[in-house]
């Protein structure tokens, strides 16, 4: 069977604990979430750190203790997150997004996540399945994604560059064109989404951006991402275009593809497993989404 490597994306940056779903917040807690979702066959977890009020936080001391902790009590593949989220002003209350140098101050986090992400294009946020149902713009400007990506690629990590709306890979075509990084590299990784910042949650759309980002990074590795009830359904349409990696988890969805809500994200990962057997495919080992995703190779240097 072939692996498949399933990403816990187990927080998110605004989803509290209500009803039966316990959306894991501490350090310590997503430390605990992360090994059962590593026990139930995930590979990869992505998190993002809160603050003492469960609040989101770019504390990269907050950051630092969770990598801790998850990594005294598994083997998992680390992806802390890249957009770290909306950030409330404890002063006015008021909600905003961090500053570049904020995001980029996660870069300098030793020791390294093994993994990187990176949203690549701005967009009318709006991800009502992730805790955000008022629209706000979400800016990932080029010096930005210019700096994370020669980090990641520099330090030998690659990035799972996160594609919303399928112009976003002609802004990257257009960086590689320009010499930020290889387009033909087999280490790109692309997650392509549905039902999120409006992008639709359809089975066409999906194979659209997928077949779109064949064309323009013909060796980039194939990830696949639905939101709220498109979770497992897009699930599926990746397992049947031959995905390599699969993000599941209470950021982006808080129920089981019975539409009962979901207790865990643990429950998630392994219902994913479960769906993913019908199509001959298995749940990667963190070595094996190693080697999958090039953590193996030497780093690389931009070619400008």
């Amino acid at each position: 069977m072939q692996p498949l490597i399933i990403v816990a994306a187990v927080n998110g940056g605004n989803h509290q604990s209500h009803g039966v779903t316990r959306v894991p917040i501490t350090p310590q807690e997503i430390a605990e979430e992360t090994a059962r979702c590593r026990e139930a066959g995930a590979a990869v977890v992505h998190f993002h750190a809160r603050d003492e009020e469960g609040l989101t936080t770019g504390d990269v001391d907050v950051f630092r203790e969770t990598m801790r902790l998850i990594r005294e009590k598994s083997d998992i593949l680390i992806q802390p997150t890249n957009g770290i989220g909306q950030i409330r002003n404890k002063v006015t209350g008021e909600w905003g997004r961090p500053s570049d140098e904020v995001r980029l101050g996660l870069l300098n986090m030793e020791p390294r996540p093994d993994l990187y992400g990176a949203a690549t294009g701005t967009t009318d946020y709006h991800h009502p399945y992730g805790g955000h149902p008022a629209e706000r713009p979400y800016i990932n400007n080029r010096d930005w994604l210019i700096k994370y990506i020669r980090h990641a690629h520099g330090v030998g990590s690659a990035i799972e560059f996160e594609v919303v709306h399928m112009q976003a890979l002609y802004r990257l075509r257009r960086m590689a064109d320009e010499g930020v990084f290889d387009s033909a590299a087999d280490y790109l990784w692309l997650l392509h989404a549905g039902g999120i910042a409006y992008s639709p949650g359809t089975p066409r759309y999906l194979l659209q951006s997928i077949e779109e980002g064949k064309l323009l990074f013909p060796n980039a590795k194939i990830g696949v991402m639905g939101a709220g009830p498109h979770q497992f359904q897009l699930a599926a349409v990746g397992f049947a275009a031959g995905c390599d990696s699969v993000r599941v988890g209470l950021e982006d969805n808080l129920f089981r593809a019975s539409g009962e809500p979901a207790e865990s994200n643990r429950q998630l990962v392994a219902e994913t497993v479960e769906l993913a057997r019908f199509f001959q495919r298995r749940p990667a080992t963190p070595d094996e989404a190693r080697h999958i995703l090039g953590l193996n190779r030497a780093p690389t240097q931009s070619r400008t």
